[in-house]
């Protein structure tokens, strides 16, 4: 029998809205329901994960990836992507009954565009980018994806040395954890759901696609090379000018960096930190400068760099459900909406935040582009892919 696989630091996702995010890319290959039937089991058989429903443990209340026989992941055939991708952040999602990947497809005439949308508790954005280039291969050229076991991330010693949480923030998530228990009571999942669907109904969620390739991406990457900076250094900076605000969210794969990934499985590997630049400057290439320092000087820091996955080791799990519906409203917890005000935003929701999933090369994928999350912290988020030298930035505006 095998070993069942609890969810840690993925439970952050677990009572949250819009927890969902897709990518929407070209196949250079006619359209066949059948092949691409057989592209997605392909998918399955290779990730145990795709045919997981969450369950929780009546007696623990510890929630695992519950393995199913017989789980369809929907395949729809579109008609347009950004109603399609609204139809499915209106309807909430069932973890415990649906699959946590859907797929939209729009057959073109020699060509098909097709969207993959992800629940963050299979994957974060580099897992789903992978996804869907392993699809693409196995659609296009018959390349099978390798079957590869999840190894999750289960606590904090898994994360690099030094990652433990400060002094001063173990104390506070720490009392936390004391005030939740003698509130001496939790979120059901199906609470949850009602909120969700109540929340998702009131959201206005506009997303714009925003190309650069050709001269316009040569100009960024010359400039950025000339002024010793990444393009990511500058799209950082570019948003810190365009929304007047001194600190970006971004993500940051870890997959390096930790003991137990094993290559090309599905699973969170993904930790998010603040690009804070208090010094004003409304020449970008300068802000750069300035942001490529801060992100360097993080990242030679494991308690910066893993911080949020720090402190969701910390929290008592069930307090962490209690997070966003205590913030946003349908549940009353003076310990969850301490939690969501304080530490992640959900009171505020004036976060501006980057996905980066980076660049990669593809002869089956002409382009894509990558749909951030909308998270209730958020008030704005970008997602940022580049294929075959196309540069797609997701622009999501979520007005409150």
């Amino acid at each position: 029998m095998a070993t069942k696989k609890y969810i840690y630091s993925e439970r952050a996702h677990y009572m949250c809205p819009n927890m969902h995010f897709g990518i929407i890319a070209d196949i250079q290959k006619t359209y066949k329901k059948e092949l691409l039937k057989e592209s997605i089991e392909a998918l399955k058989r290779a990730h145990p994960l795709l045919s997981s429903l969450i369950t929780e443990e009546k007696d623990t209340g510890k929630i695992f990836y519950d393995k199913q026989d017989n789980l369809d992941i929907p395949i729809e055939v579109g008609s347009d992507w950004q109603s399609d991708y609204d139809k499915v952040s209106k309807a909430g999602w069932n973890v415990q009954k649906e699959a946590l990947l859907k797929i939209f497809v729009y057959p073109l005439a020699e060509s098909f565009k097709i969207l993959f949308i992800t629940h963050h508790l299979l994957c974060d954005g580099r897992g789903l980018l992978q996804l869907v280039e392993e699809f693409a291969e196995c659609y296009s050229n018959n390349e099978k994806p390798k079957f590869s076991e999840e190894r999750l991330i289960e606590n904090i010693s898994d994360l690099p040395q030094g990652s433990d949480l400060g002094f001063m923030s173990k104390i506070i998530i720490k009392d936390a954890n004391k005030k939740w228990g003698k509130e001496g009571h939790k979120v059901s999942f199906d609470e949850y759901l009602k909120f969700e669907k109540d929340f998702d109904s009131k959201q206005n969620t506009v997303r714009n696609i925003m190309s650069f390739d050709g001269p316009s991406l040569e100009k960024i990457v010359f400039e950025c090379k000339d002024n010793e900076v990444s393009v990511n250094d500058y799209i950082i900076a570019k948003m810190m000018i365009d929304e007047n605000t001194t600190k970006v969210i971004i993500a940051s794969d870890i997959r390096s960096k930790i003991k137990n990934y094993n290559e090309g499985s599905m699973g969170n590997y993904a930790s998010a930190f603040s690009v804070v630049v208090k010094k004003r400057s409304s020449n970008v290439f300068e802000l750069a400068k300035m942001v490529r320092d801060e992100v360097k000087k993080i990242l030679r820091s494991p308690r910066k760099e893993m911080l949020v996955l720090a402190c969701y080791f910390t929290m008592d799990p069930e307090l962490l459900d209690a997070v966003a519906i205590s913030t946003l409203g349908g549940f009353k917890s003076n310990a969850g909406k301490f939690v969501g005000s304080k530490m992640f935003g959900f009171e505020a929701r004036e976060g501006y935040c980057i996905t980066n999933l980076g660049k990669i090369k593809s002869s089956s994928i002409s382009e894509a582009a990558f749909i951030p999350p909308a998270s209730p912290a958020n008030r704005k988020a970008w997602g940022v892919l580049t294929v075959n030298d196309k540069m797609r930035i997701c622009s999501l505006y979520s007005g409150h």
